[in-house]
């Protein structure tokens, strides 16, 4: 057995190197579709970041009357935190906190600072802000519990109705955008898929008359199958060190640009912090589709 795998492996590298141009082309072919498929795990990376800054963004304000106390309001917001796992996150804004908010975004106005001073106080109320993790039925929902009689005495108003249209517009934006890059990143990958298939095909065709004399002096399916298949996992490996290269090149240099057009973001950060996961997509995409073509492509002429 032994013996026989080293002849396979022999064959196969004696291949490789007799049709170094196809070899070649096989090999460009899957690098571009390896980092094809790359690119589009790194945009739904990309769109995802994006989707959690807009929902972070997002948020529905409950303010409290004037005279409840702190201690009251932390105590709403525990409740509000405990009463569904769809919560992320609840601040507390105090009126002081308010006020500073304020001036820090319209200091430069003249004629809201001159409006303030009229007022002769802080006319802000103590809020509390709120973000849930998923769509706008969750906005709705924690709105109806503000505004049931248990909170009546407290909440002076709840911003829900104000923001509804918005926050509708934001999370239908980002569920085109999420639904947009599966669709397109599963036609890429089929179209992809087709071309490197094709491709070895030219490569196990121009080896046909190799297959018919190894036929006729009655070899098995498996040495006849072997050393292409063999072919097809040099060809993924090859073009995984290539591509996985020329993925992490590329984003080192191109992630101060990005980070231009998507502050907060690190490409070549989140490239390092998924290497694994790019390996498993890359390698196992490679060394899958060349073994299968080469697989299903050699059956034709085993079936002759």
């Amino acid at each position: 057995m032994p013996k026989t795998f080293s002849r396979i492996f022999k064959f196969a590298l004696q291949d490789f190197n007799r049709n170094k141009g196809i070899a070649v082309a096989t090999i460009f072919v899957l690098v571009v579709t390896m980092t094809l498929v790359s690119g589009i795990f790194f945009f739904q990376g990309m769109m995802s970041y994006l989707t959690s800054v807009i929902q972070n963004k997002i948020d529905i304000t409950a303010y409290f009357n004037e005279e409840i106390s702190e201690d009251e309001i932390l105590a709403v917001k525990e409740t509000i935190l405990s009463s569904s796992d769809d919560i992320k996150y609840v601040e507390y804004v105090s009126k002081d906190q308010a006020l500073a908010s304020f001036n820090e975004k319209h200091g430069d106005s003249a004629v809201l600072e001159k409006a303030l001073e009229q007022v002769g106080e802080n006319p802000f109320l103590p809020a509390l802000n709120i973000i849930t993790n998923g769509e706008t039925s969750q906005y709705e929902k924690i709105s109806n519990i503000l505004e049931t009689s248990d909170y009546a005495k407290l909440i002076n108003k709840v911003d829900y109705s104000e923001k509804k249209d918005t926050i509708e517009k934001v999370y239908s934006i980002t569920s085109n955008i999420n639904r947009f890059g599966i669709i397109a990143g599963i036609i890429l990958i089929l179209v992809a898929v087709m071309v490197v298939f094709n491709t070895i095909k030219l490569a196990v065709d121009s080896s046909k008359a190799e297959i018919s004399t190894m036929r006729i002096v009655g070899a098995s399916d498996w040495f006849v199958r072997g050393p292409f298949v063999i072919q097809g996992v040099l060809y993924g490996v090859i073009a995984f060190l290539i591509s996985i290269l020329l993925t992490g090149g590329t984003l080192f240099l191109m992630s101060s640009k990005i980070a231009v057009v998507l502050p907060g973001f690190a490409a070549f950060g989140y490239f390092m912090s998924h290497l694994w996961l790019f390996t498993i997509i890359q390698l196992g995409f490679g060394v899958g589709v060349g073994v299968i073509s080469s697989f299903v492509v050699i059956k034709k002429y085993l079936d002759i």
